[in-house]
């Protein structure tokens, strides 16, 4: 192309080299013409210029793709074949249908050694040298028996996107007739069952009455006839077979009692329906995901939601510790340690372990050489500003009838057990109150749980009950000086001392044998005790709930290492093999 308004004109003239001449210059008249033609076709007004195929061409197609240099194609007409792909360089595939052939042979045996087939065995699709049977003493080749039949040379495919993804490709549907004559074989199994359980009734004489009842006798059947049996007995191998059925919106594993949830049932509420406000949390239709919570605006708390958005489920749990340690895992990896979560779990979780406890010690280290160095203490021993200030950052709202408008209450702790429930004219709760291994009333000192409270009186009495030692009340009564603090501490730390040498002698003294005798006397009565509270326990387990006595009264201390022994001997121990032969 010289330029935009030149023409390619070929002619064959008998002189030049090549026999094409350069394009000539077009007249003003003739361009004209031909911009008014090119302005019809694209309006529509004028039919489409045609190929050398018969195809149009699109007028909208600029000029420098659609006309041939003229130094190639002498016809001089537009085209776009030299746009289209060229069938010489397209790649040949493999059509859909063929597959590769199994357990075909091609040919039959044949009795003759030919030329040109292996030496050993005879076959005509390898040489010696790759034949894999045993070698002959004498070949085939001299023999001409025994020659092995030629193995079936399998095409070479070459499927094209589609082909190399039908998963149907090679599939003989004939194999299908082999699962419908199954089905079929069990269907004829469940006449006949039904055919030798109505012969079996009819000898026993249960459908004697049916048939000479008078509307058999007028061709009428009765509502308990044999097609409503039929019917039933159908039912009944429907149901038969209802647990292998998957419900809707579920794949139900009836074995493995396992439900795994893949369509939305129409009673559950859609996600996108449980906040209608547009500022809420994002609803993804495509994946069906609504991460944030819907009701995060309207001050409602996570925990008394039915539903709280995806992300709910997923930081909580272990979910956060199991993103941790994998974490810890490639980074410590990335470091030259040999851990793996899935490979070596426990590795992992003690070198974890290790590396938060190092973590802390060093952040606390750090903390201490600042506080040392700068001073300021002080500080971060101060309470917060909450307690200091009585007051926090935290709005809420609320009504005139007291209820929460905006923000959030308090949580207060909840039990499923009656809390802060008074009896007896008690002002303080059973159990607010402890004293030498006992549980009573703070209000009144009794350790009695169903008594009546006697108030202040009854917190003299106990106080009462609390003699001074004898020594102090002898002085008191004959008038003697009292003895300060100092003294009485003095006094006491001098008998401690002397009680401690009368022990280091008495155990000096003592003999091993005695010692071990003594223990193996506090072991029997102890083994005897445990023994009296299994019978103790296995009586009142026996007895109904509500006829059990309490246990308020139960002294409560720190058992003795007898005790704890004789606990380990006789606890029984399910998980033990050996446990059935014992008699536990």
């Amino acid at each position: 192309m010289a330029s935009g308004n030149m023409e390619t004109i070929a002619s064959n003239p008998a002189g030049g080299s090549n026999g094409l001449e350069e394009p000539k210059k077009m007249t003003r008249e003739d361009w004209r013409k031909k911009k008014e033609l090119e302005e019809q076709r694209k309006l529509g007004n004028a039919p489409a210029e045609v190929d050398e195929e018969g195809k149009d061409i699109n007028p909208h197609i600029p000029q420098y793709i659609s006309s041939v240099p003229w130094y190639i194609d002498p016809s001089k007409r537009p085209t776009l074949k030299h746009q289209r792909p060229q069938p010489e360089k397209q790649k040949e595939f493999t059509p859909q249908g063929d597959w590769y052939k199994r357990g075909v042979k091609e040919n039959s045996l044949t009795t003759k050694y030919r030329k040109g087939a292996c030496e050993n065995c005879g076959a005509l699709t390898h040489k010696k040298k790759d034949c894999l049977e045993r070698p002959r003493k004498v070949g085939a080749k001299f023999t001409g028996t025994n020659i092995a039949p030629d193995e079936h040379m399998q095409p070479q495919l070459k499927f094209d996107y589609d082909g190399k993804r039908d998963r149907w490709n090679g599939y003989n549907p004939e194999e299908h007739m082999k699962i419908v004559e199954e089905y079929a074989k069990v269907d004829l199994a469940k006449r006949t069952l039904k055919a030798q359980k109505l012969q079996e009734e009819l000898a026993s004489g249960k459908l004697t009455e049916q048939v000479s009842s008078p509307r058999h006798h007028w061709g009428e059947e009765e509502p308990n006839s044999q097609t409503e049996r039929d019917h039933n007995s159908e039912d009944e191998d429907e149901d038969k077979y209802a647990d292998d059925i998957d419900m809707p919106g579920q794949n139900f594993d009836s074995k493995r009692r396992i439900t795994v949830r893949n369509l939305r049932i129409r009673e559950d509420i859609a996600k996108y329906l449980r906040n209608l406000d547009p500022n809420s949390a994002y609803y993804d239709p495509k994946t069906r995901a609504m991460r944030e919570n819907p009701y995060a605006n309207a001050g409602k708390n996570p925990d008394e939601v039915c539903y709280a958005g995806d992300n709910f489920v997923r930081y909580t749990g272990d979910t956060i510790s199991m993103a941790q340690t994998q974490l810890f895992a490639w980074e410590a990896y990335e470091k030259g340690s040999e851990v793996h979560l899935q490979a070596d779990p426990t590795k992992l979780e003690l070198l974890y372990k290790s590396f938060k406890v190092k973590k802390e010690d060093f952040k606390e280290q750090q903390k201490e050489s600042i506080l040392e160095r700068y001073g300021g203490q002080e500080h971060l021993d101060a309470p917060p500003t909450e307690l200091l200030l009585a007051q926090t950052e935290d709005y809420v709202e609320y009504s005139r009838h007291g209820t929460v408008i905006k923000g959030q209450e308090k949580a207060v702790a909840r039990s499923k057990y009656e809390e802060d429930v008074t009896i007896n004219n008690h002002t303080c709760i059973w159990g607010s109150f402890w004293k030498d291994g006992k549980w009573g009333y703070k209000c009144c000192y009794s350790f009695v749980k169903y008594s009546y409270c006697t108030g202040e009186a009854g917190k003299e009495i106990a106080n009462a009950d609390e003699e001074l030692p004898a020594g102090e009340t002898n002085e008191e009564e004959y008038g003697t000086v009292p003895k300060t603090l100092v003294e009485m501490h003095q006094e006491k730390q001098r008998e401690e001392k002397k009680k401690k040498k009368k022990k280091h002698k008495k155990s000096t003294s003592s003999d091993s044998e005695g010692e071990e005798r003594r223990k193996q006397e506090k072991l029997k009565k102890a083994l005897n005790a445990e023994e009296a509270r299994l019978l103790h326990v296995k009586e009142i387990m026996q007895l109904d709930e509500r006829k059990r006595p309490y246990n308020s009264m139960y002294e409560s201390r720190e058992p003795t290492e007898e005790e704890m022994e004789a606990y380990q001997m006789k606890r029984q121990r399910p998980d033990d093999p050996m446990a059935s032969f014992l008699g536990q």
